[in-house]
């Protein structure tokens, strides 16, 4: 596996700051090679093309984000402070690394279908996770038996996406992790069982 090859970490780490900084675009195979520190060649040796680096760094950096989600998950004692610590976690991890927000939210934004299709694959294991989520409120009897789980799923990612979409775009004025309670109180009253 490649993964397993000393640089690879080194040119995805690489890659997040040259896409972020010049856009994916303008980023050159050369000029991510020059920040990993790193031949030209070696980056052909992980890597098929410019799109296979950036599709990597969301399979890579997507994989970590989900892992750090499931840990932080598993000690919660309910749907509601999952999905509490889901948003939270979500926030938190772009919030510490502003390259890879702005790469996230804009640079993987390409209207090529085929790339939109492969980012679209590495998202489900993420989607199928604030499924779960949803589910066990229902069983849980916190939230409404009657949700229709994939608008629920999409309305939640969708809200997250957008909020940290915005302070990527407001240049991180303001605390993006401090959005987190706000945004859960709003999900949750849309999900919750009113009495």
């Amino acid at each position: 596996m490649k993964k397993n090859k000393p640089k690879y970490k080194q040119i995805i780490d690489a890659a997040v700051v040259v896409i972020a900084e010049n856009g994916y675009h303008a980023s050159q195979v050369s000029k991510i090679a020059k920040q990993a520190g790193v031949a030209d060649g070696t980056i052909y040796l992980y890597f098929k093309n410019k799109e296979d680096i950036l599709v990597s760094v969301f399979e890579e950096k997507m994989g970590t984000f989900i892992e750090k989600i499931v840990s932080s998950i598993k000690e919660k004692n309910n749907a509601d402070e999952k999905l509490l610590t889901l948003i939270r976690t979500h926030f938190q991890q772009l919030a510490e690394n502003h390259h890879l927000a702005i790469v996230t939210q804009l640079e993987l934004r390409q209207s090529n279908k085929e790339l939109r299709l492969k980012i679209n694959k590495i998202l489900k294991p993420y989607l199928t996770l604030i499924d779960e989520i949803i589910k066990e409120g229902i069983e849980e009897k916190i939230f409404r038996d009657d949700l229709n789980l994939p608008l629920v799923r999409q309305m939640i990612f969708g809200t997250l996406d957008e909020v940290v979409t915005n302070w990527v775009m407001n240049e991180q004025r303001y605390q993006l992790v401090e959005q987190a309670h706000p945004v859960h109180t709003l999900i949750i009253n849309g999900l919750s069982k009113h009495h």
